[in-house]
């Protein structure tokens, strides 16, 4: 008997219980589960499942061969990953199954599913959002609380946030750094590198004479308020402790660069374009090909959300930057 080819189609249903990959078989205009899968969408146990599909043949409600499919699946066995062949079961008895258990989470299903199947039959293709990011609901909840970093009479600008955000989306390649609704720290970049204050110094100096011969800065531009300003910012982010960097990796002393240029306000005039300038200048510097994932606009947007945020907020808006940079 020639052994049917298996479907290589993924949709995923948010479930309460968590993010559910299925198997779609959009030329029958159905899904594929398994007991645990189902079990998982119902918020049940997969005994409770089993017993639902065991009476629903007996009833004859459903017929078995047109409802059920073997599937071979990779499972997780202890340390080994093993290949199992296991029963899948099509969007018809996934329904019984679930008016059965409770009739608001099988509408909340139902409504899915029409709403994946349509969009495949009407578009041609439907939208994975796990090989977008993972977790894709948890990230579009941090896009929606980036405003909320900020003080309640500060509004940005609102194509500035709108570039930060689309630059956020397309350059998140994954989600598992999120732990619930915390963004976390991130960097993958350990070499040793060199700064000096006095270097930095006169980078900036550099671009002061240039902003100044097209008339975009005055004389206060860069002027440090107290000597050894700069000196100490650098000293902060390039500290060691117990013989260990406090900042581990290239792309986590560059952001504290960024934040620490903007918030201690080291200049007199001109703290934000000194913080943007020092931070991309540090990236090339260091060679991060992270950091061309920033552009003009979505740097301004970091920078002034870094400006206005809550220092209380320090970790989130590092930890945003940092994952920019991924």
């Amino acid at each position: 008997m020639k052994k049917k080819k298996e479907s290589k189609q993924i949709v995923i249903y948010q479930a309460p219980s968590g993010a559910i990959e299925l198997r779609g078989d959009f030329d029958k205009e159905t899904i594929w589960a398994t007991q645990a899968q189902i079990a998982s969408a119902f918020n049940v146990d997969v005994r409770t499942i089993n017993e639902h599909i065991k009476n629903i043949y007996k009833s004859s409600e459903l017929r078995e061969s047109a409802t059920i499919r073997n599937f071979r699946i990779v499972q997780k066995e202890g340390k080994r990953e093993v290949k199992r062949e296991v029963n899948h079961y099509n969007l018809d008895m996934i329904l019984s199954v679930g008016y059965r258990v409770n009739s608001k989470k099988a509408t909340a299903f139902r409504q899915w599913a029409t709403k994946t199947l349509r969009e495949h039959i009407t578009k041609g293709y439907t939208i994975n959002r796990k090989r977008i990011a993972k977790n894709y609901d948890a990230f579009m909840k941090a896009v929606a609380d980036i405003q909320t970093l900020l003080p309640e009479h500060i509004t940005l600008d609102p194509k500035a946030v709108l570039e930060l955000i689309k630059e956020f989306a397309s350059t998140w390649v994954s989600l598992d750094a999120y732990d619930k609704e915390s963004l976390q720290i991130i960097g993958t970049t350990r070499r040793s590198i060199q700064l000096t204050g006095e270097e930095l110094a006169e980078a900036i100096a550099s671009l002061r004479v240039e902003l100044m011969g097209k008339g975009e800065a005055t004389d206060l531009f860069a002027q440090e308020r107290t000597r050894g300003s700069i000196e100490g910012i650098i000293g902060s982010v390039m500290q060691s402790f117990g013989g260990k960097p406090v900042y581990p990796t290239i792309e986590e002393k560059a952001v504290h660069l960024l934040y620490f240029m903007v918030k201690n306000h080291p200049f007199t005039d001109g703290n934000k374009r000194s913080g943007a300038f020092t931070f991309v200048w540090f990236l090339r510097k260091a060679r991060v090909k992270g950091g061309r994932n920033i552009n003009p606009a979505s740097l301004t947007a970091l920078t002034l959300l870094i400006a206005e945020s809550n220092p209380k907020k320090k970790e989130q808006m590092v930890a945003l930057v940092t994952q920019l940079l991924k």
